[in-house]
Formats: structure tokens, sequence, C-alpha cells
């Protein structure tokens, strides 16, 4: 049985701690008569969070632990001492998850940025103890209320990537190649489609300081915005890019045409989410190294009107000019307006 690597949607059951109760008690100690109510306030319940670690790149851990359980408070005591509060949970998450409540699809919130918390179940607060209830006409109040439960809900998790670059195509385009040459990710390579069965991110690092996360998004087919194969599961994962970078086979080697290829990519993308088709995108005409693709790049610009840039994976060709314009349109972009959401 094939090991599971990566989960972009879990169903999540979190439970918050609930609320200490109160204390009902009184002050007994020799030579002070009537001491009076003392008892103390219960602790408050800990929080379920959700915090983006940038080292978590997939749901798998809550695909294999889907319950998350806060700490219950402590109960309140008598010398006016207050329980103690339980321990939030928190728990990592890639950036870039969405998070609907199951019942209703109520939209919590996400997480976009390494760091950022969400809480998504609060604890209950702690009771009261009975020196809270204690009034001139009334000095020796047994009364005393109970914690309050924390929150329960059953969460749907979902992972869209957070990466500047999209790259798209129809399998076998040489995606995860151009990948591996643009960035140190390793993403498997092999002369079949499918290689890749879930998106792979890769950083392309420009300056001291600056970098673009690169996405490989698994091969797309005909059908894809009907879910046909796992289109909804990687289409989703371009959702928030900046960029599009369209990967053809200019060669053809599957005997796939690149303008038909084009069409077919864009009218997807359309049909999906009409903005995908509007966002900034540049043409890679791939696999350059092929004898047949000289004549169908030419073919290619006078069906299309489009100026790809002619690139191979494989041998290199282009891949640093292609790095130089994904850097000056990436520049452009992030001055111009905020990422999408």
């Amino acid at each position: 049985m094939k090991a599971i690597t990566f989960i972009d949607r879990v169903r999540l059951y979190v439970y918050a701690g609930n609320g200490g109760n109160g204390s009902a008690s009184f002050r007994r100690e020799k030579y002070i008569p009537r001491g009076g109510p003392d008892g103390g306030d219960g602790g408050h319940g800990g929080s379920v969070i959700l915090r983006a670690d940038k080292n978590v790149d997939s749901l798998l851990n809550l695909y294999y632990e889907p319950h998350r359980r806060a700490e219950h408070g402590g109960p309140g005591r008598g010398k006016q001492c207050t329980g103690r509060d339980g321990r939030d949970t928190r728990v990592p998450v890639p950036p870039g998850t969405t998070v609907w409540r199951e019942a209703g699809g109520e939209f919590v919130g996400e997480v976009l940025e390494g760091g950022q918390e969400l809480v998504v179940a609060r604890g209950g607060r702690g009771g009261r103890g009975n020196m809270h209830f204690a009034t001139p006409s009334h000095r020796a109040p047994r009364e005393c209320t109970p914690g309050i439960p924390g929150e329960q809900y059953i969460l749907r998790l979902e992972l869209k990537s957070i990466a500047d670059i999209g790259l798209v195509g129809y399998p076998n385009a040489g995606k995860s190649t151009l990948l591996r040459a643009l960035t140190p990710a390793r993403p498997k390579v092999a002369a079949y489609p499918f290689t890749t069965l879930h998106p792979v991110i890769g950083t392309l690092e420009f300056d001291e300081v600056r970098q673009l996360r690169i996405a490989d998004i698994p091969g797309l087919i005909d059908g894809a915005h009907q879910g046909v194969g796992l289109g909804h599961d990687f289409l989703r994962h371009i959702e928030r890019t900046r960029l599009l970078v369209f990967v053809l086979d200019m060669a053809g080697v599957d005997g796939r045409d690149p303008v038909d290829d084009f069409t077919g990519l864009r009218l997807e993308l359309e049909l999906y989410n009409a903005d995908l088709a509007r966002r900034p995108c540049l043409v890679a005409a791939n696999k350059m190294d092929l004898p047949e693709a000289a004549e169908r790049l030419r073919d290619f610009k006078k069906r299309t009107g489009e100026k790809p840039l002619p690139i191979s994976a494989v041998t290199g060709e282009g891949i640093g000019e292609l790095k130089d314009k994904l850097i000056r349109r990436w520049k452009k972009l992030s001055s111009a307006a905020p990422p999408p959401s």
C-alpha cells in the first residue's frame, strides 16, 4: 500500500476546554470569627488555535490526528484562589489554509503568513466563586456558578498553496523539469504523464533577501473545471498566484498541438474562475531542443499572435532569460496590487 504524502483537505474535530467551576467556601481560621465567603473563581478553558507554519506544507498531520482538544480550566478554591487556566492547543498548518464550519458552511477565517494564528474554538470562561455574591444583607452566600463549556466544532480545512507564480500545462509538458531548472526543488520527473500528483513549490532566490515561490501545478486535462480527473484539487492551488506561466510542449511529443493546448488551458481556467483567465501570464515554449519545435513555434506565433519565450528545461536553453523575465514581472506586479485572496 502506497504511503500518503500530501493532503490538502481534511475534516478537523476541535474541542475547547471547559471553564472551571466557581467555589463556594468560607474562611474558617482560629481567632477569626465570621471569616466570610472566600470561594475563588474557576479558571478559563483553553482554546484551539491554528498557527501557520512555513515548515508545514500539507494537512497530513491532521489527516491522521483529526481530534484536537484544549485543556479544561481548574476549579476555584478557598482563600479566594482562582483555578488554573487551561492550556491552549496550537495546531500547525501550512500558510494558505482556509477554514469553514461544517454545520452551515460558515466561513471561519484563513491563515496566510507564517506565525499568523486563528482561534477556531474558544475556551469557556470560569465560573464565579461565592465571594462575588456577598452583600451587606447577604453575608454568607452559598451561590457559585459553574464554568461555561468550551466551543466544539467540526471544521473543514482546505489548503490553497501560497505561491507567487504558478506553472500550468497539460501532462508531460515539462513543468516539473522546469521547476527543477528554476529552483532547488526536486519534484519527480519521468517520461509519462501525471508524475506529479500534488503541487510542489520551489523557491527562486534573486537577491540576498527576496525570493519567489513557484508552484508546479499537476497537469490539467480537458474538463478539469468540472472536476474531471483531479481538476478542482489542482486548480484551486493557483488561485493565489500573481502570475501564471503556461508551459507548452512545443515539440508535440505526444501528438498534441501547442495552439490547441494553449487555447484549452485558458478555457479551463476561465470556466473554473474567470479571474484566473485575466491574470497576468507568460508563455514558455518548452522542449525547443527537439527538431520539430522550431517549425511549430513559428506556426504558434502566426496563429495566436503570442510571443512565447523559447526554452528547454532539459538543456537549460532560455532558462536564464526566463528567470530574469519572471523577476521583472513579479516586481512590477507586487508594487501595483495586493496578492489575490
